[in-house]
């Protein structure tokens, strides 16, 4: 039977493409893979940033809708995003970067039960840099090393994801029954669950807060996504989630991946994408995320695409 193998990528939503490109690569020193429009609405920037070749799991990506407002944060979202670094001294060296480059931060503490290091990036979006602890992460995930933040420091990849709901059961009950995951910690006020048992590349933590759903702008997340390795166990998740009850987009073709998309009882929503083929099947590793890339169907639009969207080095 297919198991989630651990997040794929997860999606946010950006006011300034520009600023939102300079943070990602500058600041974080993560490499841009991906230059491209959102397939859906080809009028606004679609980024993707991760390691050398943007590997699954690694994968930030981001909308830009210049004309979105600011998040009204509440509960029945995606709250919070942890990113892995290799060792507690990467959390200090990470916590003097953002004195340096004025990154709104906290003190190290603790999250999930790791060492953790809690910032914001321009538009308000909420990460944790958690201590990976030189826990084993998928072999293939691969260092840029023309990153400007050390190798023995550099973000590996995702790591605990934070929704919060107002019915914590449902969405356990979908993480464990349908996707296999496993609950790993309970307490009164939230329950962490992973896909692989002892792999934090794959964690969820689920936390229930009743009141006002959030309403979402510059700074959200749009969803999250889950690994299938390849078009065969995607077509298994899409059968599985239909008999769960669920409304599934159907399969998507992406052209980097095959995905489809679900709504879960609160309203989460959840993509489930393919490993491959990859931000590499159309262009050399070199020079990804150089030019503007376009799926097949919307190369001939390039000309009218390309007018519309403010240059980006």
């Amino acid at each position: 039977m297919p198991t989630i193998l651990g997040h794929h990528h997860i999606s946010m939503i950006s006011k300034n493409a520009k600023k939102n490109d300079e943070f990602y690569r500058q600041t974080l020193g993560l490499r841009r893979v991906k230059k491209s429009v959102n397939q859906d609405d080809p009028s606004m920037y679609h980024l993707f940033f991760g390691d050398l070749v943007g590997s699954p799991g690694t994968g930030l990506t981001f909308f830009e809708i210049p004309m979105v407002g600011r998040t009204h944060r509440g509960t029945n979202a995606i709250t919070q995003i942890g990113l892995l670094v290799p060792s507690v001294e990467s959390l200090h060296y990470w916590k003097s970067r953002f004195e340096e480059l004025n990154v709104k931060h906290d003190e190290i503490s603790r999250y999930a039960g790791r060492e953790a290091l809690f910032f914001e990036d321009p538009e308000g979006l909420r990460m944790i840099l958690v201590n990976n602890k030189g826990e084993e992460v998928p072999e293939f995930w691969a260092t840029w090393d023309q990153s400007n933040v050390p190798r023995e420091h550099q973000i590996l990849g995702m790591g605990t994801i934070e929704i919060t709901v107002k019915n914590a059961g449902k969405l356990e009950r979908t993480l464990t029954e349908l996707f296999g995951f496993i609950v790993l910690e309970r307490t009164e006020e939230q329950i962490l669950l992973q896909s692989i048992e002892g792999q934090a590349f794959g964690e969820i933590l689920v936390k229930e807060l009743d009141g006002p759903s959030e309403k979402p702008g510059r700074g959200s997340i749009h969803h999250l996504a889950l690994r299938a390795k390849d078009d065969e166990e995607l077509a298994y998740w899409d059968e599985q989630v239909k008999m769960r009850g669920f409304r599934s987009s159907g399969i998507v073709d992406r052209f980097y991946f095959k995905s489809l998309y679900f709504r879960e009882s609160n309203g989460i929503l959840f993509e489930i994408a393919t490993d491959g083929p990859g931000f590499t099947v159309d262009a050399e590793v070199k020079n990804l995320g150089e030019e503007l890339a376009l799926p097949p169907f919307l190369e001939d639009r390039r000309q009218e695409i390309e007018n519309k969207l403010e240059p980006l080095d």
